[in-house]
């Protein structure tokens, strides 16, 4: 009884951060004409409720694809048309074709965020709570601790009830995901990981890691007996659930063309704005975007992504357990989005997610990226005025995860698996304990944060390089995420799984 109080608790913790989020301003608040990704998400409302399906794709008279054009798989269009139908009930003036563009008011805004908190409540939280109990070790109030953590993680929560989007839902599909597969149940963690990859493409981030695992389970059992039957379930799962996704636009090929170019917009470019990826990084001494022609932007940052994500996934396909997963999902997110094409700031909500699920095992490891991967963020909240948000959030999540999860306690090289690292410095720095340079690396890290934090905010940038700060927090957090890339790599790839964890006694 105790515990459920403690988790009621937790989760109330949550849903309140979340909400005194959400009254704060959002993308493009009064910014015509093209507002933000606020407007964004009212304008597929009002394009999917007035329009038939087979126009939400293309530029018509009536759905202008310059503004806000649906760029989003189905299921993102159909819980557009949902939220359509609620807001009908409501006020009809917030969906109206051409007459609601650029609506902002109040109430619009109170409905908005509020389809965002029902999302989370009956798909991302319950995700999280069933996680935490079910697949992470230690006692019941560690579990309820580990539950608060991934909650209070800043960077979703000021994307979604700040900047105003709904990655809870995708993400909160692929953690279902996740939780099927580490329960034995394949067959349902695919069915929730293709609705995921339907609501938005950028799942694919996650996909190796499960068809690495799968394939690898299947092999395991033996592709002539228990095995085959396995990959023909979960073949049947994948293909059927795609064609319910897509049956209204499949009597078309041209629709289904239409929409793979929306989903893929190439034209775009390498990357956008000042993300923390090896080519906004590397374009700051060559101009990759300049010298190179977009096929060949393209053809580079391919095979980057395809070396990167390698190693990671041969492991996994040679050893399907569910420790080794959870690296996956970290090891191949990260390489999408430190090498691959048309990479925004907030795809680092991808790498996020599998870190959240190494909060108890590596704690502070993970909560050190998390805090990176917000405040690689900070030039998109400054822009919408979340800067109290983005501060309050951030310290709050550091206090309490490295509080409650004895983070600063758990630093020596085996809690942290530094084993390959002493093994490559043994012969130059034997004496060097790495569990402590670890903590001061993390300590100098998060006072540099905060220095950056503040320059941007009350430091003018010269005349002549106007992105002076967005381009250092980008370098600046862009060398963290390569850092813990590599480190979770090895880790991967030459470390056993953790002790004791009971569900690494099985492959599941």
């Amino acid at each position: 009884m105790e515990n459920w109080s403690l988790l009621s608790l937790c989760v109330l913790l949550g849903l309140t951060a979340r909400w005194a989020v959400s009254l704060n301003s959002y993308s493009g608040a009064g910014k015509p004409p093209m507002f933000g990704d606020y407007e964004a998400q009212r304008h597929w409302q009002e394009v999917t409720y007035n329009l038939p399906v087979h126009e939400w794709y293309f530029n018509t008279t009536d759905n202008n694809l310059n503004y806000w054009g649906l760029d989003y798989p189905p299921l993102t269009a159909y819980h557009s048309l949902l939220c359509a139908h609620v807001a009908m009930l409501i006020n009809p003036d917030w969906v109206e074709l051409h007459a609601s563009r650029g609506h902002e008011s109040y109430g619009h805004k109170l409905f908005m965020r509020a389809t965002v908190l029902i999302a989370d409540l009956l798909i991302y939280i319950p995700a999280v709570v069933l996680y935490s109990f079910y697949l992470s070790e230690g006692s019941n109030k560690k579990k309820v601790c580990t539950v608060l953590c991934i909650l209070l993680y800043p960077g979703l929560i000021l994307i979604d009830y700040g900047h105003f989007q709904y990655n809870s839902i995708s993400l909160g599909l692929a953690l279902w995901g996740v939780v099927g597969l580490g329960l034995g149940w394949d067959v349902l963690g695919s069915l929730a990981f293709v609705l995921a990859l339907n609501y938005k493409q950028m799942e694919l981030y996650h996909s190796l890691p499960f068809f690495c695992y799968l394939l690898g389970k299947c092999f395991k059992q033996g592709l002539a007996g228990r095995g085959l039957f396995l990959l023909v379930k979960i073949a049947v799962t994948v293909l059927v659930t795609f064609a319910l996704c897509w049956l209204p636009f499949l009597s078309d090929p041209g629709q289904v063309l239409q929409m793979v170019h929306r989903l893929f917009p190439v034209g775009r470019g390498l990357f956008e704005d000042k993300v923390a990826n090896t080519w906004c990084s590397l374009n700051v001494l060559i101009k990759i975007k300049t010298i190179l022609s977009t096929d060949t932007q393209l053809y580079l940052s391919l095979t980057a992504t395809l070396l990167a994500i390698l190693p990671s996934s041969i492991k996994l396909l040679m050893k399907p357990t569910f420790w080794q997963l959870k690296l996956a999902l970290v090891n191949s997110s990260l390489a999408f989005f430190l090498f691959s094409f048309q990479v925004h700031e907030k795809s680092i909500l991808l790498p996020a997610l599998p870190v959240c699920l190494l909060l108890n095992d590596l704690p502070l490891p993970a909560i050190w990226f998390l805090q990176a991967s917000t405040f690689s963020m900070l030039p998109l909240f400054l822009k919408d005025g979340l800067l109290v948000p983005y501060v309050v959030t951030s310290l709050a999540f550091l206090f309490f995860s490295v509080y409650l999860l004895s983070a600063l306690e758990h630093c020596s090289e085996d809690k942290l698996r530094l084993g390959p690292y002493r093994r490559l410095l043994l012969i130059c720095m034997r004496r060097m304990d790495l569990g402590r340079v670890t903590k001061w690396k993390f300590y100098c890290s998060i006072m540099a944060m905060a220095g950056l934090s503040l320059m941007s905010v009350v430091l003018a940038p010269p005349a002549q390089l106007p992105d002076l700060f967005p381009l250092l927090v980008s370098v600046f957090s862009y060398h963290h995420f390569l850092g813990l890339f590599l480190y979770f790599n090895i880790v991967q790839i030459a470390e056993p799984p953790p002790p004791g964890r009971k569900n690494q006694k099985k492959s599941n």
